[in-house]
């Protein structure tokens, strides 16, 4: 198994990459700044054959295309893609939005992981039941909006959840398929220490879950329990 993580060097990325050595994957784990990763580095140096750390902005294309450059000359196929890098800026009220904010927040958490996955396709063709794995929230569900609370954030998982069913529309017939998942709420940087999950349990719970889920499977948000969440 060939795995590509994103937002590796902590929080949910780090656990993702954890699980997926223990299952014996081989696993690409991409961050900013891969030299100032130590958990990362640590890893590395405990699986130097399996593990490999790329650098990635998904802010700007060419690191993108250079990542993929770079993936071409370690592998000729992927398995899975897990697109879970993102950000979160707090503080947004209304009356006091800027277009910085909103248009960053697309960028990282819409167009990076649309083109990575652009990017990948050929790779991910190659593969064995090769599948994306975009990391969205149950914040961006439509749905259950309440409160005027994380707009940039919570918007841009909602477009995140659209692309991924374009995403399989195109991608399906090429034998990939592509889930949008819900982590929970987790005790990471993001989600603060008062979370019910641990990056551990979540991703436990989203491995599962996509590894069982079939094609009808890409309609909905899965939960890290495996249930639907409302879009």
């Amino acid at each position: 198994m060939k795995v590509l993580i994103t937002g590796a060097n902590r929080g949910l990325g780090l656990a993702f990459v954890q699980a997926w050595l223990r299952r014996g994957a081989t696993v690409f784990a991409a961050c900013r700044n891969p030299g100032t990763a130590q958990a990362l580095n640590r890893l590395a140096s405990d699986h130097p054959a399996r593990l490999t750390l790329l650098p990635l902005d998904l802010g700007n294309p060419r690191s993108i295309t250079a990542l993929r450059a770079e993936l071409g000359l370690l592998t000729d196929g992927l398995d899975r893609l897990f697109n879970n890098a993102g950000i979160l800026v707090g503080g947004e009220r209304f009356g006091h939005l800027d277009a910085e904010t909103m248009s960053r927040s697309y960028a990282i958490n819409v167009v990076g992981p649309v083109l990575l996955t652009q990017a990948c396709a050929d790779l991910l063709e190659n593969g064995a039941s090769p599948r994306v794995i975009n990391l969205s929230s149950g914040l961006g569900s439509i749905g259950k909006v309440s409160a005027f609370t994380s707009p940039s954030y919570n918007a841009s998982k909602a477009a995140l959840n659209m692309w991924t069913r374009l995403l399989a529309q195109a991608l399906n017939p090429r034998g990939i398929l592509c889930f949008a998942v819900s982590p929970g709420w987790v005790r990471t940087d993001m989600g603060g220490e008062q979370a019910d999950l641990s990056p551990d349990e979540s991703v436990a719970g989203l491995i599962a879950a996509t590894e069982s889920a079939d094609e009808v499977a890409q309609a909905t948000l899965l939960g890290h329990d495996g249930k639907a969440l409302p879009w």
